[in-house]
This record gives structure tokens, sequence and C-alpha cells, in this order.
């Protein structure tokens, strides 16, 4: 990879405790090498994206976090706890929004603790809590056939922040809104991950919104996927997120990663 500037050099170890370590992983799909010894660091209370060509195993690597796919070699720990399978500690935020059809909002909400068998007053209270959080107050009643597709992919996101997981799996999950939703999500997503104290693990395939969203961004190459390259676009990042992408600093980087990347571009 070219040397860049200092905007994308690799930096010292994050001081920041992780939530969730990747050791050595690969994955096998018969003869074919998914992931290969990759090893990655995801800092507590930030949001990371996986960025990186189609096919580079993104999606994999987040379904193995999740628990829904096993490594062929390596480990994963959430906490200090290695990952056997799906737990209370994680949630996962489908592209296609995986909601019940026969279900209300509120209940598509609550359905994670309607599991864990908390009672309905309980579970109707912290639903609506984050019902309003993503900006859906008044439509508790309304079924997913009556939403649009970005407020479906909210009530998604509501039912994700519902059940308390401390690490928040995401798929790609403005890729089938319109552009100024995805917008909108996107500077929703950064007062989420200011107020909600969770990891926030997020998988996209543009840079330009991995750069306004992230805290940390990791590059991965074409498969037997690893990590080519870790960026931590922080130096413009404050609370004026408006101004984010007027930025010099964010359209440079912007640039860069693109350069990094084009020739993994079929």
């Amino acid at each position: 990879m070219s040397q860049t500037s200092d905007a994308l050099e690799m930096p010292a170890p994050v001081e920041t405790d992780s939530a969730v370590s990747v050791r050595n992983v690969s994955k096998n799909y018969g003869t074919v090498e998914a992931l290969r010894d990759l090893s990655l660091e995801f800092p507590r209370g930030q949001l990371t994206s996986l960025l990186g060509p189609s096919g580079c195993g993104k999606t994999t690597l987040l379904k193995i976090i999740a628990g829904l796919l096993e490594p062929t070699s390596g480990e994963i720990e959430i906490e200090g706890k290695r990952v056997t399978g799906p737990g209370p500690d994680r949630a996962f935020v489908f592209q296609d929004f995986a909601l019940l059809p026969w279900a209300s909002v509120i209940r598509n909400v609550a359905f994670g603790l309607e599991l864990r068998g908390v009672a309905k007053s309980e579970r109707e209270a912290i639903a609506e809590k984050y019902i309003n959080d993503v900006g859906l107050s008044g439509f508790e009643k309304a079924y997913p056939h009556e939403l649009s597709g970005g407020m479906r992919q909210r009530v998604g996101l509501a039912r994700a922040l519902s059940v308390d997981a401390q690490v928040l799996l995401l798929d790609e999950p403005f890729s089938a809104v319109d552009e100024q939703n995805r917008r909108k999500f996107q500077e929703d997503m950064l007062e989420l991950v200011r107020n909600e104290n969770k990891t926030f693990i997020f998988v996209t395939h543009s840079i330009e919104e991995a750069v306004y969203v992230s805290d940390q961004i990791a590059i991965l190459l074409p498969r037997p996927s690893r990590v080519s390259e870790i960026i931590r676009p922080t130096s413009f990042r404050g609370t004026d997120v408006e101004n984010i992408r007027r930025s010099p600093e964010y359209l440079d980087i912007v640039d860069q990663i693109w350069a990094s990347l084009r020739n993994y571009v079929e």
C-alpha cells in the first residue's frame, strides 16, 4: 500500500480498553479461504467500520463475532469471554430488517425482551423509549407493511438497542434507504454512539459513510481477508456534525482511502 499522509498512518495502539477481540481468525468455506489469521481490536464505546471491496469477508467476520458462524480457527472474545455462539451481550441489525410482519412496531421492538421473560409493562416502556429515540414516536401500533423502508430499518435499530446489548453489529443497515434518509441515519448514529456508551461494529461499502460515522475504520483486503490498515479519523470530529463533510481533513481521508482501495475494485 502506498505511503499516505499522517491522517492515514498506522496509529499507536489504542489506549481504550477493547470490548471485542478478534484473534487470528480464519474461515474456510470448503476450498474457499474467506478469512486468514485476521486479528482486530474493537474499542469499547466506539464505532468501528469494516470497509473493503465486495466479497472481502466483512459480513463473514460480523457473523463470526455474532456467534452465527464458527471460525475455522482462531477465537473471538467479548469482554474477555470466548464466543461460542450467540449471546445477550450482542445484538444484530440486519440489512433486510428481519422484522416480524404480523407484529406491531412496539411488539417488534420489545420482542427480544419478551423472549427473555421481561414483564409486558416493563418491556413496552423500554420499547417506547427506543422508538422515540429513533424518531418513530406515534408509530407504536403500526405494522411493518405500513412503514417505509427507512422506518422499518429504524424499528430494527430500536429492537437491537432495547435489549441493552453492549455490542451492536450492523450489516450495511442503511443500504436499502434513499440518500436523504441515509444521511439522517448517519447523523442519528453519531448521536447514538455518543449517548449509548455501546460498542458498534458497522459493515459498509461506502468510504464516505465510514469516514463520517467511525471512530475507527478497519480496511480489509480481498479474500483471504486480513486487515490491511487501521484508520482513526478523529482529528476533525467534534460536536458540530453538520460540518464534518465540509472539513478538508474529511475529504482528504476519503480520497486517500479510495486511492488505497481502487486497485482491488473489480
